[in-house]
């Protein structure tokens, strides 16, 4: 039996989809949410194995919250149901671990497949983006934000447990997660965030966790304290350029 999470805005398009895949007999339907941050808690306490993803989600949108399962729930696969073919936003869902990406009125049987294809390993693009894909991946990728080396974060002045928090920032947990790892007070992680985005002169919390995530901090491993640790993290946000304001519509991460 397939476990399937179905997230989506539109209240008929995931009523319509769950009735669909219920006649299925090897699919089972163990959960369904509205926005960014349900996906992510449905899928940490549920452990599907298959996330069924729209993009324009509440919150957080659908490619961000791959970025974050990728690292809470990996052997959860993620498929990106939407009416988008951007090819910036396939490419950065597949960066960010999506297995499948397909259009929204792909054939339910079509579809049914393509679960069953990915649940064991294999990874699907709708027919209708592949050509497109192709021809952009032909020619170096340029980012829609054209970030400078002016730009840059400059991480000199960040502290170890700021180091630790944005990291932990980036695997999407919570501001009460965090405070528990480092046996630290709820209110002290959040003037730390606040120190972070006054000196790494990010938007907000949201941008912090894109910025862990593409920039190296995020592993699947638990954070080490310790030199080695914390020297390779701020070499690594220091050396690369951040990213700024996803195309996207991006809301803040829930704390």
């Amino acid at each position: 039996m397939i476990k399937i999470v179905i997230v989506d805005g539109l209240d008929v398009y995931r009523n319509d989809l769950r009735l669909v895949l219920s006649t299925y007999n090897d699919f089972e339907i163990i959960g369904m949410g509205k926005d960014g941050y349900e996906a992510i808690k449905l899928t940490v306490d549920l452990r599907p194995d298959i996330i069924l993803l729209d993009i324009h989600l509440p919150f957080i949108d659908g490619v961000n919250v791959a970025a974050i399962l990728k690292y809470r729930s990996p052997a959860t696969s993620v498929i990106i149901m939407t009416n988008l073919d951007n090819k910036e936003y396939v490419q950065q869902a597949i960066r960010n671990g999506v297995a499948g990406y397909l259009v929204k009125e792909t054939d339910r049987d079509y579809l049914a497949v393509v679960i069953r294809a990915v649940h064991n390993g294999d990874c699907f693009l709708s027919p209708k983006i592949v050509s497109g894909i192709f021809r952009c991946i032909s020619t170096p990728y340029k980012t829609s934000l054209g970030v400078s080396k002016n730009d840059r974060v400059q991480l000199s002045n960040i502290s170890d447990i700021e180091i630790l928090i944005i990291t932990y920032i980036g695997q999407g947990l919570s501001n009460k997660e965090i405070a528990e790892k480092l046996t630290l007070k709820e209110g002290t992680v959040r003037n730390h965030i606040s120190s972070i985005l006054h000196k790494t002169k990010l938007r907000d919390r949201t941008q912090i966790a894109i910025h862990a995530i593409t920039q190296g901090f995020t592993a699947n491993e638990e954070p080490v304290k310790g030199d080695a640790f914390l020297h390779n993290r701020k070499k690594s946000l220091y050396d690369r350029a951040p990213v700024s304001a996803d195309p996207i519509r991006i809301a803040n991460i829930p704390g």
